[in-house]
């Protein structure tokens, strides 16, 4: 059997969870009638102090609604040069709204209020229009680093004072939260809206959360159809949701430990250049040259365990639900035994 690191989002529901789901009472959500999607928009919202909230199929789509919403064409965003809005959702904010896109250089995925502003454009007619920031947490490309609150606060207030959104892409936010003990309703508290993703390390098969006012999110209802969103008896995908929510939320923990043990393992090989700060559960890490990320994992393979590349001679592993302490023993053990 293969060990895969190659991300969060290959987990299977559990036993428990496959039970909530063929439980759940369903109904058609395109007509606001799944009562089991109501009850997850609601307890989300609830989670994060905000009215509203809208359960879609994919962190993308939750992204790129917000973004829809918050922006006019010819508006810009602001985010980080390695935001997932930027590099994995296919140039969505041109495609779907028209905007143009302002990359700021921030450390390990994460910009800060003096970039912000410096990257605020002057109101003049052949120069688009700043309207929204968007921030990542975790930072998916900077090594699952972590935002606090203590450095999303100044970016809030600039945004206020500038009469800019401020969106977060929470995909892996509560990767985040068990390392810092902050909680959910002060994270709510400095945005205008938050994506969270059901189906990475909180284990739910499919589907995400776009979190909000009620203005807001009634309007992202319409973008959502228009994306061809709509589900029908969503219910059962949403059973997966609260169960999520509900227990698997304090077991990430043991997600980020067991990728805090993979970097210090890598950090004492010798054919590892490099290994980003581990925070949480994903694990970023150079090889010395001339081994490439290509012939590395190929070995890897062999020896049964999966990952990606994230650059020429750049490696990822993302632990997860299904990546067990076992696992974890083998993997540290494939490691130490790899020479090249």
């Amino acid at each position: 059997m293969k060990i895969n690191l190659v991300s969060d989002t290959v987990t299977k529901p559990t036993p428990a969870m496959l039970s909530a789901m063929m439980a759940a009472e369903v109904g058609d959500d395109v007509f606001n009638e799944d009562p089991t999607v109501n009850a997850l928009q609601a307890k989300a919202a609830n989670m994060f102090g905000k009215e509203a909230a809208l359960f879609c199929p994919s962190g993308t789509m939750t992204n790129q609604i917000a973004i829809k919403c918050h922006t006019q064409p010819l508006d810009e965003v602001i985010c980080d040069h390695f935001s997932h809005i930027y590099q994995y959702e296919v140039g969505g904010y041109a495609y779907n709204s028209g905007v143009a896109i302002n990359l700021i250089a921030g450390t390990n995925g994460k910009i800060n209020a003096s970039q912000v502003e410096a990257a605020i454009k002057p109101v003049q007619d052949w120069l688009p229009r700043t309207r929204l920031v968007v921030l990542e947490n975790t930072a998916n490309k900077g090594g699952g680093s972590i935002y606090t609150l203590d450095e999303v606060r100044p970016i809030r207030q600039l945004c206020l004072e500038r009469g800019l959104a401020l969106h977060l892409d929470g995909a892996r936010l509560f990767n985040a939260i068990v390392e810092t003990g902050e909680s959910t309703l002060d994270w709510g508290a400095e945005f205008d809206s938050i994506s969270i993703c059901l189906s990475k390390g909180l284990g739910a098969p499919v589907g995400s959360l776009l979190i909000g006012n009620q203005d807001f999110i009634k309007q992202a209802r319409r973008v959502r159809k228009v994306m061809g969103g709509g589900m029908r008896q969503a219910g059962y995908l949403a059973a997966a949701g609260i169960f999520a929510l509900e227990n698997h939320v304090e077991r990430l923990r043991d997600d980020n430990h067991r990728a805090k043990v993979l970097g210090e393992t890598l950090r004492q090989q010798n054919w590892v250049a490099d290994v980003r700060p581990v925070q949480t559960n994903i694990v970023i890490f150079d090889l010395v040259p001339p081994l490439t990320a290509e012939v590395f994992l190929k070995k890897l393979e062999g020896m049964g365990v999966l990952a990606t590349a994230f650059g020429p001679a750049t490696v990822r592993f993302v632990t997860h639900l299904d990546f067990t302490e076992e696992m974890l023993g083998r993997v540290v053990e494939v490691l130490e035994s790899l020479a090249f």
